[in-house]
């Protein structure tokens, strides 16, 4: 059977009992297309609709939908209204179709479970505030969040936010050097994190790391941590003991859309790592939009999603289940601990309605069939699928294996600086394995050229052409780079750096990036983060990080190193290497490979040529090399692949 007559179609039932349709209504509208048209040509009206739809509680209205006075690259959304996000979660606790609903559960990798309803999870928000504020952190102060997904970590993001401060989540297999680059960045004031969590039943430890940050980030006044050694630190505060501080009584503070609540840094291609600012009415609102419109959430559905909390997806998922009133399942352990059968034990255990799950996790779930479908799957509703690209067959097999050829699987993509989708699927609509059928309301999108014209059925970069909800309020003071990095390509356009194919007949599907960026295992780290670690080597003089595809991991890291005499010893010192990459960014960053060469490709400006070093690895065409000082060096790049 081909993969077009594998494409899922939705039943009548599904498209009428559809948020959409309910949105549909509201609006006046016949059919998704017209929601789009309302959302572009009347958007005042369009978010008034679906943020009341959604139950978003505002302190104080808003005037108009946006302020452009600045210009497209720095909108001001929702003017003279006033927000706190931490609100219109809390107020589930009050509705009487969710009052006695689990808002959070948790269940660890030992099989302990624990739960919070909304009522609970409010009373637990508001106390872990008051701490915090008892503890000196006040509005505005940047706080890190290095936690394992669970009660601890969904508490102390909200109430971080809750109080005004602005958080900043960490990738929990980070090394020192990692943590302190971002820490030091936006000026953290405080640290909350855990001192170590368990992996396959064994216990990984963090508590260097966080100590080594604390010793060299005088700023960092706070450590609060959560741990059976975290009484051992010195100067820490326990987490437990934060989260039994009295309520003070305190609302939520009054914030402006515009006030940040989260800086998340992700990596480029050149350079530190670049802090993309997230607001009270950005992020939060364009999550709750998404959630509503492409992944139908409603009260009373349950969200499976496992994600590290450094992840732009840890916030996500929160804030996608809690605004909609719906139950969040946290899972911190190895997703095939004792076995494969992990995910499907878990979903039929809580009754899981919408599971979202990246595509190199999906290929280890397919390499096991067996085992990964050895459980009640018939809870689930929506599927979820993002973080990287996804094959048609890996598609398939999931929508087939879990979700029964029933349940839809959503593709979904947007990004650290774009909160929620740019590129994403509805209910209402037909599927095409590994495809997306829409664009999100209130996005303008089109696969443009090199000069910005749009092009159909022919790849091209993926442009945002006009200012959207959940856009990156610019980089943590670092306008110009911002600039630099979205809006000059192409000016008046927001280049994403995703190349994409736009059909005639308007789906869409990606094609991987337009820059260098690396995606291992869903996580995006900069070629230049690496090579800097790399130069720390006195045998190390010049170094080079590429991503190569892997079948299981999506993407694995190769380097290629330029070294002073290794002769015999180049085994050992390739080691070596991996692992000083491993102790200084963390385990999931170690080298799957390192080669050494005796020259890297560079231009004639010395500028190292990251993507021909790739295509000569992989076996792909290199384009035009006449501008680089020494094609040769191809050669050896070309011949280290051949010798893998």
């Amino acid at each position: 059977m081909s993969n077009v007559e594998r494409v899922w179609k939705p039943s009548q039932e599904l498209v009428l009992q559809s948020n959409i349709t309910a949105l549909q209504t509201l609006l006046g509208v016949k059919d998704y297309e017209a929601l789009l048209r309302t959302s572009l040509n009347e958007p005042e009206t369009y978010w008034r609709t679906v943020l009341a739809y959604c139950q978003t509680v505002w302190s104080r209205d808003f005037d108009r939908y946006a302020d452009l006075s600045r210009g497209n690259e720095f909108p001001k959304w929702f003017p003279e209204g006033e927000l706190n996000w931490v609100d219109s979660v809390l107020a589930w606790a009050d509705r009487p179709e969710t009052a006695q609903r689990n808002a959070v559960v948790a269940e660890r990798e030992s099989g302990e479970i624990t739960a919070l309803t909304f009522p609970e999870l409010r009373s637990k928000v508001r106390s872990f505030a008051a701490g915090l504020q008892a503890a000196g952190i006040q509005r505005g102060d940047r706080v890190g969040l290095l936690m394992e997904g669970g009660i601890e970590a969904t508490v102390s993001l909200l109430a971080v936010a809750y109080i005004g401060a602005i958080v900043v989540p960490l990738f929990s297999g980070f090394g020192a050097e990692a943590i302190i680059s971002r820490l030091d960045a936006c000026s953290a004031k405080a640290l909350i994190a855990t001192t170590g969590f368990h992996r396959r039943g064994k216990r990984i430890d963090t508590s260097q790391a966080i100590l080594e940050a604390k010793a060299r980030l005088p700023g960092l006044e706070r450590l609060i941590l959560k741990g059976e050694d975290a009484a051992d630190m010195p100067g820490a505060l326990d987490w437990a003991d934060v989260a039994a501080t009295p309520d003070s009584g305190q609302p939520a503070e009054r914030m402006s859309p515009n006030d940040p609540f989260m800086v998340i840094f992700t990596s480029g291609t050149t350079g530190k790592p670049k802090g993309a600012v997230h607001t009270h009415g950005g992020f939060p609102l364009k999550v709750v939009h998404d959630s509503a419109v492409h992944l139908d959430a409603r009260p009373g559905d349950t969200f499976l999603w496992p994600v590290d909390m450094g992840w732009v997806g840890g916030a996500m998922v929160i804030a996608a289940s809690l605004l909609r009133g719906a139950t969040l399942v946290c899972y911190d352990g190895a997703p095939d601990f004792p076995d494969w059968s992990r995910m499907a034990r878990l979903i039929e255990r809580h009754r899981v309605t919408h599971f979202g799950v990246a595509p190199t996790l999906i290929r280890g779930l397919a390499a096991n069939p067996d085992v990964s479908t050895q459980g009640d799957l018939s809870s689930i509703r929506i599927l979820v699928t993002a973080g990287e690209a996804i094959d048609p067959e890996t598609f398939l097999w999931h929508q087939e294996n879990f979700g029964g050829g029933r349940a839809p699987l959503i593709n979904f993509t947007g990004g650290t600086e774009a909160s929620g989708a740019l590129l994403s699927s509805v209910i209402v609509r037909p599927i095409h394995p590994a495809g997306f059928n829409a664009v999100p309301p209130g996005v303008e999108i089109a696969v443009v050229g090199p000069s910005g014209e749009p092009v159909v059925d022919a790849v091209g970069e993926l442009a945002i052409l006009r200012p959207f909800v959940g856009m990156t309020q610019s980089f943590w003071r670092d306008d110009e780079r911002y600039l630099e990095t979205y809006w000059r390509t192409v000016p008046g356009l927001w280049i994403h750096g995703d190349l994409a194919l736009q059909t005639s007949d308007g789906h869409f599907f990606m094609r991987g990036r337009s820059d260098d960026t690396l995606k291992l295992a869903g996580k995006r780290l900069g070629p230049a983060e690496v090579e800097d670690v790399l130069l720390e080597l006195d045998a190390v003089k010049e170094a080079a990080a590429i991503g190569v595809d892997d079948a299981t991991k999506g993407q694995k890291l190769v380097v290629f190193v330029v070294v002073d005499g290794a002769g015999e010893h180049a085994a050992p010192l390739e080691q070596a290497i991996a692992a000083h990459v491993e102790q200084r960014l963390g385990r999931p960053f170690r080298p799957a490979r390192v080669h050494i060469v005796g020259d890297l490709p560079k231009t004639r400006t010395t500028k190292v040529m990251r993507r021909m070093i790739r295509s000569a690895y992989c076996g792909l065409p290199v384009g035009d090399t006449t501008a680089l000082a020494n094609p040769s060096a191809l050669d050896e790049v070309a011949a280290a692949a051949a010798g893998t």
